[in-house]
C-alpha cells in the first residue's frame, strides 16, 4: 500500500469533492441508477491511483475524470449491449415538477418525438451528442472522454446532429399527411 502524501491526497479530495457529483449525474445517464455509484466509486479508485496524471484545469479535470468514468461503465457494461449502456434516459433531463399549463401537449408531443427519435441514434451518435448536451464539454474535452481528436469529435458531433434531425423530420407528420388521416 502506498503511503499517503499530503499533496496527493488533498489533489484528490479536492477533485472528489467538485467532481463528484457530476461524474455520478454522468454515470446514471449511462447506466441503471442502482449500478451508478459503484461505476463512481470505480471511477474515484482509478483517479487515485493516476492522480499524478491529473490535468492542472478543473474543467479538463472534469473530462479526464468523465474518460475514466467511460471506461470504467464499459468494464462494467462488457456483456450487455453497448446501446443499453449508454443510452441517455431523456426523463431525468425533462422537469418532472413542473405544473401542467394547457400548453403542455405540444411540449408533450415534442418530448416524444425526440424521445423517439433519440432511439434511433447510434450509441456513438448518442454519446457524442450527451457529451455536448448534457455534460457541457468543450469540444477538445468531450474528444478527451473518447480519446479521439478535437477534430473528430466534431465531426462526429456534426453527424450525430445530422441524424437527430433527420429522425425528428420523419417523426413530425406533415400538414398534408394529418389532412389525410380518417
Amino acid at each position: 500500500m502506498r503511503p499517503l502524501h499530503p499533496d496527493r491526497e488533498t489533489r484528490f479530495r479536492a477533485l472528489h469533492a467538485e467532481a463528484y457529483p457530476a461524474v455520478l449525474r454522468f454515470a446514471t445517464r449511462r447506466v441503471d441508477p442502482s449500478h451508478a455509484e459503484d461505476v463512481v466509486a470505480d471511477a474515484f479508485l482509478v483517479a487515485w491511483r493516476r492522480i499524478e496524471d491529473l490535468p492542472p484545469h478543473p474543467e479538463d479535470a472534469r473530462a479526464w475524470l468523465f474518460g475514466i468514468t467511460r471506461h470504467c461503465l464499459l468494464n462494467t457494461n462488457r456483456g450487455t449491449q453497448r446501446r443499453q449502456a449508454l443510452t441517455v434516459r431523456l426523463a431525468t433531463a425533462a422537469p418532472a415538477d413542473e405544473p401542467a399549463h394547457d400548453g403542455d401537449a405540444d411540449l408533450i408531443a415534442q418530448r416524444l418525438d425526440v424521445a423517439a427519435a433519440w432511439r434511433q441514434l447510434s450509441a456513438t451518435e448518442q454519446e457524442v451528442l450527451s457529451l455536448h448536451l448534457f455534460e457541457d464539454l468543450t469540444s477538445p474535452q468531450a474528444a478527451r472522454v473518447l480519446g479521439i481528436s478535437a477534430a473528430s469529435y466534431r465531426v462526429r458531433l456534426l453527424r450525430a446532429r445530422r441524424a437527430l434531425h433527420r429522425h425528428l423530420e420523419h417523426s413530425t407528420p406533415t400538414r398534408e399527411q394529418l389532412e389525410n388521416q380518417p
